[in-house]
């Protein structure tokens, strides 16, 4: 059923609202590992215990997923993402009091919200943008990118204003939840989205869910191993770290390009988005392994190239959410589904990879194990890619 029509000013103002609130999806994550240091030394964590406090909010994502279409369906989806924002502001802003209790509860809480507001935005771009999916989900996905590469380049910016405290510098970001809470607030509001939609069956019993599903983690897999190891790997080939870190953030900063224009590309294909998520897949490949085993004077070339294909196959996986769903709270229930299983099982890729540097002794393994991984996320999404459309059994 569509959506009935919005006045022009009323559309202008959810587009502004799913902006911001997709802003918000990753500062929480981002902004940790910029002052982990500091924290470490002023709160005495081990290592394991900081590296807990990094992968507590990414698992909650997971867990708390599944959780969204059933918020939605008891008090429909925009109430549940103004709420669930204000949770978010305060488990943001929780993180500075408390010492090392209230940051770990606030990164739970942190995680929490961000796993239920994910999910519920991809069903919201499919009831009210129906003709509209490809460019709204490429939007969506460059706020989503931008809001981590604003925190992870803002936040030691923001301690050193701050006097050098890092708990400030966290909870500042909480700032940025209030206000996207507020530009939303019109939404809780609307007549348009006030109905809860009913929970519905379902989706484990089928193929396609599944297959979205797989593409999901896979791709986030390959994602993390970046995230987590990529410095650490040209560190390894003789790189300095700081200029390691730089070639990461080049990296992060491009995927904004495909973030957005993925989504796009893969709609002018028409109805068969295979095409272009394969491109995708080949481009993060091959960066992977130019800075893996290529010559160190093509490292730039090889990071953007890593960096396109990864925020392309990130916005494809997000848009296959939309397009395999007859319908808004059929799309919730993907939503829950592929991102609670697939964070699960994206945490596996960085955790096999670390395995076998441990294994080993070096990064052999680190091309071909990411090879795998690509070849897995093809193989998913080839299928997932296909002209269908989930249905529950």
């Amino acid at each position: 059923m569509s959506a009935p029509t919005r006045p022009a000013a009323s559309l202008g103002l959810l587009i502004a609202g799913l902006v911001l609130v997709s802003l918000n999806l990753r500062p929480a994550l981002s902004s940790v590992s910029p002052v982990l240091a500091w924290i470490q030394a002023s709160l005495g964590l081990s290592a394991t215990a900081a590296g807990l406090l990094t992968t507590l909010p990414v698992l909650c994502l997971g867990l708390f997923a599944p959780l969204a279409p059933r918020l939605a369906g008891r008090w429909g989806s925009e109430r549940t993402v103004f709420v669930v924002l204000l949770v978010l502001a305060a488990g943001t802003a929780l993180r500075a009091v408390l010492g090392a209790g209230g940051l770990f509860l606030g990164a739970l809480l942190a995680g929490a919200s961000i796993g239920i507001i994910g999910v519920l935005l991809p069903s919201l771009i499919k009831r009210d943008f129906p003709q509209h999916i490809g460019p709204m989900m490429g939007l969506y996905t460059m706020a989503l990118c931008l809001g981590a590469a604003l925190a992870a380049g803002a936040t030691v910016p923001l301690m050193q204003a701050f006097g050098g405290s890092w708990r400030a510098a966290l909870a500042a970001w909480a700032v940025l939840a209030l206000i996207a809470a507020a530009l939303w607030w019109p939404q809780v509001r609307q007549p348009a989205g006030a109905a809860p939609a009913p929970p519905g069956a379902p989706l484990w019993g089928d193929r396609l869910a599944w297959a979205v599903t797989l593409y999901m983690g896979l791709q986030s897999a390959l994602a993390y191993c970046v995230f987590g190891w990529l410095a650490p790997l040209l560190s390894a080939r003789s790189v300095e770290p700081l200029h390691a870190g730089l070639v990461v953030s080049v990296s992060v900063l491009v995927q904004l390009l495909t973030a957005f224009t993925g989504p796009w590309l893969a709609m002018r294909w028409g109805t068969d988005q295979r095409p272009t998520l394969l491109l995708m897949l080949g481009l993060a490949l091959a960066g992977w392994w130019g800075c893996v085993a290529g010559p160190l004077d093509g490292l730039w070339l090889w990071a953007v190239l890593q960096g396109l294909g990864q925020g392309g196959q990130f916005s494809v996986a997000l848009l296959l959410i939309v397009l395999r769903s007859p319908d808004a709270p059929t799309a919730a229930r993907l939503s829950g589904m592929s991102q609670g299983v697939g964070y699960g099982l994206a945490s596996l890729g960085p955790l096999a990879l670390g395995f076998s540097h441990d294994l080993l002794g070096d990064w052999s393994a680190a091309g071909p194990l990411f090879t795998a991984i690509t070849l897995g996320a093809a193989a998913a999404g080839w299928f997932a890619a296909q002209h269908r459309w989930v249905s529950a059994r």
